[in-house]
């Protein structure tokens, strides 16, 4: 659990994507004022001991995420790719606990799907090749078919063998998540569920990101009530890493519209 004190009570959960850890946010916090932001490592990740196997990491994680809004009473939720899907799932099941929410590139690859996208289509095919390495064992294939999509263009031979050993070894989590982001077996997408979300929506993306990234940003743009889009000239996937002043900048804007309108 890392806690970024940038003068200020009022609470920021912010909850990083998969293979990461909570210090996937220190370049943004250190841009941020008037907040405490809160970064825990997901289970399976970071610290915590590693993923059984057979645990939904999805489930473990909102329920993480909830222990901490529950604690601090009401918090701004703040989540890239993995945990920008787990930040909606708070949003959806826990709504009297959230003032705003933050979505950077959520990967709910579902909400493509139920929109007709073609992009769709091509994530899935280049998906399940992904899905193959995973299922023959090839770890380290797979890892390196992951970050070359969802990586920050770092090649994979130019990574730090701790980095490499880190990524392999949790990559297993990554297929995991298909029936949750790609099967909304969590339900996410139900009827009038992101209808009913109230809270002020910024979905952040990268201009450089996959193409599904904007089909589901677009599928969620025409059902959430009260959202505004942003596009971060530049970046990509991990824009979070790659360009914290410019994700800082928008999230603070954010959080400063908010809290007016909630005086």
């Amino acid at each position: 659990m890392r806690v970024f004190d940038r003068g200020g009570a009022r609470k920021v959960v912010a909850l990083h994507c998969s293979l990461a850890h909570g210090g996937e946010w220190g370049g943004v916090a250190a841009q941020l004022s008037g907040v405490t932001l809160v970064a825990p490592d997901l289970p399976g990740h970071g610290a915590p001991p590693p993923w059984n196997g057979l645990s939904d990491l999805h489930s473990d994680s909102t329920r993480l995420a909830i222990a901490l809004a529950e604690e601090a009473g009401e918090v701004d939720l703040l989540g890239h790719s993995f945990g920008a899907t787990v930040a909606l799932r708070v949003a959806l099941e826990r709504p009297e606990l959230v003032r705003s929410l933050t979505l950077i590139e959520p990967v709910l690859f579902a909400a493509a799907r139920a929109a007709g996208s073609p992009a769709y289509r091509d994530f899935i095919k280049d998906h399940a090749v992904f899905g193959h390495a995973v299922a023959q064992g090839n770890r380290a294939e797979a890892a390196a078919l992951f970050l070359s999509v969802w990586g920050d263009g770092t090649a994979w031979d130019d990574l730090p063998s701790r980095q490499q050993t880190y990524v392999t070894d949790r990559i297993d989590q990554v297929a995991a998540q298909d029936p949750v982001l790609i099967g909304d077996s969590a339900g996410l997408l139900g009827y009038m569920r992101l209808e009913s979300l109230g809270v002020p929506v910024l979905l952040l993306q990268g201009a450089q990101s996959p193409a599904i990234i904007d089909a589901i940003h677009a599928a969620f743009a025409e059902r959430l009530p009260n959202h505004e889009r942003q596009i971060i000239a530049g970046a990509s996937h991990m824009a979070p890493v790659t360009h914290p002043k410019d994700v800082a900048e928008a999230v603070q804007r954010h959080l400063n519209r908010n809290a007016a309108l909630c005086d």
